[in-house]
């Protein structure tokens, strides 16, 4: 099968987020800073949301630049990963509109960790598809960075609780690490050249 309309059914799904995501922000009802004020945790949670989708979106495009066959179980794991996505906007909207209350922001950590395991999964279907030595396995290796990721959102989750400005910074942690490129697959794919 081909990865083309994976990849653009995939695409369409992400900037389709986006777009609800900046369509649900508010323009302040008045023409100085102190309008602006009451809108910085929507535009805190945004911010943060519009990085972890542009985070899945490259890091799936990497993904799938390195696998050269689809299946219908690899087609199964996809959807599962943009269900989860699909869900951003809500919790977004939703911790953001509560100004960062626990449960909240506890669910939105819910759905980061989902996406995380559900991207996992994906990774898993490709390399059972593709081999455990083709060029995408090769180039992730044990994914440190992605386990310790899940792991962060794990401790987050009930952090929210105790104490949302830790499970916040966590969040905030987890993109940051996210933010300094992975060049793991596009040095593996650069070797065949």
């Amino acid at each position: 099968m081909s990865k083309t309309r994976l990849e653009a059914f995939s695409d369409g799904v992400i900037a389709i987020l986006i777009t609800i995501m900046v369509l649900e922000l508010r323009v302040p009802s008045g023409e100085n800073w102190v309008a602006v004020r009451p809108l910085l945790p929507v535009m805190m949670t945004y911010v943060l949301s519009f990085i972890f989708l542009s985070i899945y979106w490259t890091n799936h495009h990497h993904m799938l630049h390195a696998t050269e066959r689809i299946n219908g179980a690899i087609l199964w794991a996809n959807l599962h990963l943009l269900f989860w996505l699909s869900l951003v906007p809500f919790v977004t909207g939703w911790m953001g509109e509560n100004h960062f209350a626990p449960l909240p922001t506890a669910l939105y950590g819910v759905v980061l960790l989902a996406a995380s395991i559900a991207y996992k999964i994906l990774f898993k279907a490709i390399v059972a598809e593709q081999g455990p030595h083709s060029k995408l396995a090769v180039a992730v290796g044990t994914d440190r960075k992605g386990t310790i990721s899940t792991l962060l959102y794990v401790a987050a989750v009930p952090l929210a609780f105790v104490n949302r400005w830790l499970a916040y910074g966590i969040y905030v942690t987890v993109a940051l690490m996210w933010l300094v490129p992975d060049r793991r697959i596009e040095r593996e794919l650069r070797k065949e050249r």
